[in-house]
């Protein structure tokens, strides 16, 4: 039986809005969607101009991490370190421009000290076979120790001659009223999106997590891959860390605590699979969105903020229960 070319078209869109909407990503979107309205109706507070630029700025340091987790997430890895390694490269750059130096040196060097942490988790990861959790636990107290060694353990909230250029970097809104933070973690997902969907590097990503054994026979450099990865995880926290400075306009050495939990979180909730092999950028922001969402409401409607915790983590059960029923329908 002949087939057409309007049924083929018909049959991929079909197909395609079927995939969409079988998606974790989607039905996570779906709940972000009804929180807001039922939160709209439920308090005075919530919809309101200062709340809603409080809430989508607030999001963009998980969210931007993030987006370097959903990399390392989708290889089959994970970089508990995020959260130390926003502290040190906060703690970096408010050190360096501390002592005087201009803010393009300031970034540089917290954007180096990035780059060098994940490349050394990397390296005893993909090289050395050392397993991803304990690399990256260990980096976790390296880091936080280093942060508290560059600043002598004080709270640094002088930025030299350069001080009003990091607090507008990170707590202006230059275009449109739109918080400074939110630009940058949209251009951030974009480019990430791009990379995971369009480029080789992005195939050679979701091969390692499809299967890591498989990837190394078709000739994909795993290793280096690997690598580049977890330099990608530790520049998007370095990249948080920068933001957050001029945002907060002080740098503390307990900066980015616990943070790790609410990125992995966001990762996961957003479609991520720690098994390996899936995940994307927009997924990436919807879970961070929605981690955001859940802290704001507990104190809008009077909610004890010590069960935010508890959301998060059965929204994180919620989203792996999707996956495994997602997984044991496709298997029949």
């Amino acid at each position: 039986m002949a087939v057409t070319l309007d049924q083929t078209i018909e049959h991929r869109q079909r197909n395609w809005l079927g995939a969409v909407v079988s998606g974790q990503t989607f039905w996570v979107l779906i709940a972000v969607i009804l929180a807001c309205v039922f939160l709209s109706f439920a308090t005075d507070s919530f919809a309101t101009a200062k709340n809603l630029y409080n809430i989508t700025r607030n999001v963009t340091f998980v969210a931007i991490i993030a987006l370097g987790m959903t990399i390392v997430v989708i290889t089959g890895g994970i970089d508990l370190s995020v959260g130390s390694v926003l502290c040190l490269c906060s703690m970096v750059v408010a050190v360096t421009m501390n002592a005087g130096y201009s803010i393009e040196v300031g970034i540089a060097a917290s954007i180096a000290v990035a780059l060098i942490v994940g490349g050394f988790n990397g390296v005893l990861i993909a090289y050395l076979g050392f397993p991803p959790f304990v690399v990256t636990l260990g980096m976790l107290s390296i880091a936080r120790s280093l942060a508290m060694v560059v600043s002598n353990n004080t709270v640094v909230f002088q930025f030299g001659p350069d001080h009003d250029t990091l607090l507008a970097l990170g707590g202006g809104a230059w275009l449109f009223g739109i918080a400074n933070p939110v630009l940058y973690m949209i251009v951030l997902a974009l480019l990430t999106g791009f990379v995971l969907r369009w480029t080789r590097f992005g195939r050679y990503v979701f091969a390692i997590g499809g299967n890591e054994h498989a990837a190394t026979l078709t000739g994909v450099p795993v290793r280096r891959i690997k690598v580049a990865v977890y330099m990608i995880s530790a520049l998007s926290a370095g990249i948080a860390g920068i933001i957050q400075t001029g945002w907060l306009g002080a740098v503390t050495t307990n900066l980015g605590a616990g943070m790790e939990l609410q990125v992995i979180a966001a990762a996961v909730i957003g479609g991520a699979n720690l098994a390996g092999g899936i995940g994307t950028a927009f997924g990436a922001l919807i879970g961070a969105a929605l981690i955001e969402i859940i802290r704001n409401s507990l104190g809008l409607l009077g909610i004890n903020a010590f069960w935010q915790g508890a959301f998060i983590g059965g929204a994180i059960l919620l989203a792996v229960l999707f996956d495994r029923i997602r997984n044991f329908r496709q298997s029949e």
